[in-house]
């Protein structure tokens, strides 16, 4: 039996755009053209197109993708190999799933989190881009500013300022929580302590800075919204005692 492109697409989910696209890429040729011009799908096509799919799933490029059916080892062994890179995967995405209902019941509960529970999951490069992609699609759209463009992730690094930053917040939404006025002495030295450590790690900043920073988050949508969904209050907290701190420093 075989398939027109629009019953190929409805049977797969795959636009009809793509799969001429495929096609014009030598990527899954059609069995056959008809007379009045129409692709023509067998079972075997579909079953590339099945391949295909499993590797984009596992983020390969196009590219990638032709170069590993065209060396042919067979389905059963593509197959074999898929499951083994999709099961690697659903191990990973369990163990940040974990780590994120974990990260929303301490919120619940008022307490910090284990420093070492905060990363389980982000072990890698690419999982630390996977992680932040919405962030800095954000950026791209809204101030066409890539922070991860031509970068490379040390990863340990990575995980050491992502420990103290939540360290960091999760202080801060502990003392609005607690009713500790944004001027006091224990909100200056953690202020201090984090502007130290962000120094130490390569990353310039003044108390100015720091506060100028504050402003940014707080007329930003992105940023206002990831403050206030940890604690109500927080981004409006953070710039006054920012504003504060800066104060005494200049």
């Amino acid at each position: 039996m075989l398939y027109t492109v629009k019953e190929v697409s409805s049977l797969s989910n795959v636009t009809i755009k793509t799969l001429h696209h495929y096609h014009r890429i030598g990527l899954l040729m059609p069995c056959e053209i008809s007379e009045a011009g129409y692709r023509l799908y067998g079972m075997k096509e579909l079953e590339r197109l099945q391949q295909i799919l499993f590797y984009k799933e596992l983020d390969f490029s196009l590219e990638k993708i032709k170069e590993l059916l065209e060396e042919n080892p067979g389905r059963l062994s593509i197959l074999s190999q898929q499951e083994k890179l999709l099961l690697v995967r659903k191990q990973r995405l369990e163990t940040i799933i974990q780590t994120l209902r974990k990260s929303m019941n301490s919120m619940e509960k008022g307490e910090p989190m284990d420093r070492q529970e905060l990363f389980k999951g982000f072990e890698s490069e690419e999982a630390w881009k996977e992680a932040m992609s919405g962030q800095n699609e954000y950026l791209k759209q809204t101030y066409n500013f890539d922070p991860l463009e031509s970068a490379q992730v040390d990863v340990q690094k990575m995980n050491e300022q992502a420990a103290e930053a939540a360290v960091f917040m999760g202080a801060m939404a502990s003392a609005l929580k607690a009713g500790v006025k944004h001027h006091d002495g224990k909100i200056r030295q953690l202020i201090r302590g984090h502007l130290d450590f962000l120094n130490k790690y390569g990353h310039p900043i003044s108390a100015a800075d720091f506060a100028a920073q504050t402003r940014f988050f707080l007329n930003d949508d992105f940023h206002l919204r990831m403050l206030e969904d940890q604690q109500t209050g927080l981004a409006y907290y953070l710039c006054a005692a920012a504003e504060s701190f800066a104060g005494g420093h200049s």
